[in-house]
């Protein structure tokens, strides 16, 4: 088993959270269901949107998945000091955003519950890279093994209630980029017509 120091595990943090804005972005233009398309490299993401137990302020945090007999699962693999995690536990009512829609759900706290290193372990394989990166090879393992590398990890379930309205917010950046390129094709064809007038 591969252990990596605090230096490493802060860099790791830096990097995450530099690949979850970007995950973010790519949801909020609509993209979601695309950046799904490989789970072996990328992972199965969604996003989850909750309420900041200071700010009470709404945010989102991109997460690894799975969905298992219609519930969904992630972990926090930072543990319990996980800003979102600790959200969550103030306020279990959030919204997630999956490729096939977005849900109200309501989250909770199941990794002390008995039998959930099954879960645990989908969840992580499901993360493609990712946990890789920090050295747990959720595929490859026995059991003790992932139980003692992912001793912090903490394990939420997600219970849908109902399907939620929002839509990606971004989504208008293409009728932009739509029109513009339109009019640059407008304009070219219209640089040729003229040149051919002139000969």
């Amino acid at each position: 088993m591969t252990t990596i120091s605090p230096e490493t595990e802060q860099n790791l943090r830096q990097v995450f959270r530099r690949f979850n804005r970007f995950m973010l972005l790519m949801w909020r233009l609509g993209l979601g269901r695309f950046i799904n398309f490989w789970p072996e490299g990328g992972g199965r993401i969604m996003v989850i949107q909750h309420v900041g137990r200071k700010t009470g302020k709404t945010r989102q945090t991109p997460v690894n998945y799975a969905e298992i007999d219609g519930e969904v699962y992630c972990t926090a693999g930072f543990g319990a000091v996980s800003h979102w995690y600790r959200n969550l536990l103030e306020n279990s009512e959030v919204e997630i955003w999956l490729p096939n829609g977005r849900f109200h759900a309501h989250a909770h706290d199941i990794t002390d519950q008995p039998n959930t290193l099954p879960i645990l372990r989908q969840v992580l394989i499901n993360s493609g890279f990712a946990a890789p990166a920090v050295g747990v090879h959720p595929t490859t393992m026995s059991d003790e093994e992932l139980a003692v590398a992912t001793e912090s990890y903490r394990l939420i379930r997600f219970t849908k209630t109902q399907p939620a309205a929002g839509k990606a917010d971004l989504q208008w950046v293409w009728l932009v980029l739509a029109g513009l390129l339109l009019g640059i094709v407008v304009v070219w064809f219209k640089r040729l017509y003229d040149e051919g007038d002139e000969s």
